[in-house]
């Protein structure tokens, strides 16, 4: 059984810029099987001109975006308030995380792990950095 991934705007950014680290792992995730998330308000924040965009736009189409329900959000938010931020689409990517028992991929892993640690769930989800 291959444990998903979860991907931040850092992955769907690197992938906008042709990183072709990210686009190779990527690819191995894809080869092997692995189910990719990414929440709805992470292609927002990552998403600006769909005509300059197209790679990212077929890179979308190979993962699962997850909408955020009323749930999702009420926990997301419950979340930077434990943990002091307020970057509520970081918080939405651990907590999609830890449901899923996703991997996640991010470029902020300092922000990633402030919130799992606020979280306290064990096992915490596991930290990637693009």
């Amino acid at each position: 059984m291959n444990i998903p991934y979860l991907y931040d705007s850092g992955v769907l950014i690197a992938i906008d810029n042709d990183d072709r680290r990210m686009w190779a792992r990527h690819s191995l995730a894809l080869e092997d099987g692995r189910d990719i998330h990414v929440p709805s308000v992470v292609v927002s924040q990552a998403w600006r001109d769909s005509r300059r965009q197209v790679r990212l736009g077929k890179f979308l189409a190979g993962c699962h975006v997850v909408p955020v329900g009323l749930e999702s959000a009420k926990t997301a938010g419950i979340l930077c308030g434990k943990a002091g931020t307020s970057d509520i689409v970081d918080a939405i990517v651990v907590t999609m995380a830890a449901s899923l028992g996703a991997i996640i991929w991010t470029s902020d892993p300092n922000d990633i792990r402030t919130l799992i640690d606020a979280q306290d769930i064990k096992p915490a989800p596991v930290i990637r950095t693009v």
